[in-house]
């Protein structure tokens, strides 16, 4: 597991923990929960290809969390983004482990609206930022990979991942820390080979369309945002046929220009 000292490998550790499984986490800085039984944790860059090799020697799947979350000048994003992409895809061919999970994100379709993402086919990449191509780039890795080299590389188009959902557009977007590791589950029991891109997002307000991709690999959610959202009383209306994905990610803070911000997902 890439990133393991983040926020999302940080909800999964515990959800993914099995007598039989050991997780290897994999980060450059070391993880605020210390590793306990079935665990254990390596100082590596995922833009270290050698290194990276080495940690997938044996495994049975790469989960693949390690990125740069917000937008950033494009030489960051680059190197850890699509150049760590490829590192992690690359050391798994190489080490011979066939499943791959990829953090890809919904700002790779960003300039879609939740509506059009309510409802199939899966929308094709539309990226709101440097950050969102980065990771519709990611996706274009992740098929080739599965083409190429006959591997199975799921990509998730993590939505909002919280504890619980923030806010009106929660009631569409929220992934709930629990379906996280079900989608994790489901993607690293797949052993067909193939690419996939499914949403990672609770079951909320969602047609059957949307859940399709996921229900195909196993992935069904259980947890709803409206159960956590009636009971606050809340003035915002968010219309799905107008309201895109990209949420603040394109208002004018935000620009992709000279005045960089960082912004949080």
């Amino acid at each position: 597991m890439t990133g393991a000292s983040g926020r999302i490998a940080s909800a999964l550790r515990p959800l993914l923990a099995a007598d039989s499984r050991r997780l290897r986490l994999v980060d450059v800085v070391e993880p605020d929960v210390e590793p306990g039984d079935g665990e254990e944790f390596t100082a590596l860059s995922i833009t270290d290809l050698d290194g990276m090799v080495r940690a997938c020697a044996g495994a049975q799947a790469l989960i693949h969390l390690g990125a740069d979350a917000s937008e950033r000048e494009w030489p960051e994003l680059d190197q850890t983004n699509i150049t760590g992409t490829y590192v992690a895809l690359e050391s798994a061919r190489q080490a011979g482990v066939r499943t791959v999970f990829l953090a890809s994100s919904l700002h790779a379709a960003g300039f879609e609206t939740i509506a059009r993402a309510n409802r199939s086919p899966m929308p094709k990449a539309r990226p709101d930022t440097l950050y969102g191509f980065t990771k519709a780039a990611a996706e274009a890795l992740g098929s080739l990979y599965a083409d190429r080299f006959g591997m199975t590389v799921i990509a998730a188009r993590i939505m909002e991942f919280h504890d619980q959902p923030k806010d009106e557009r929660g009631r569409w977007l929220w992934l709930s820390p629990a379906d996280a590791g079900r989608l994790v589950e489901a993607s690293i029991q797949l052993e067909e080979p193939g690419f996939h891109v499914v949403w990672g997002v609770s079951r909320n307000r969602w047609s059957d369309a949307a859940l399709d991709p996921g229900t195909r690999i196993g992935f069904r959610p259980e947890d709803v945002a409206d159960k956590h959202l009636d009971a606050v009383a809340s003035s915002e209306e968010v219309d799905p046929e107008r309201e895109l994905l990209a949420g603040t990610f394109i208002d004018e803070r935000h620009r992709i220009g000279e005045d960089w911000t960082r912004t949080v997902e």
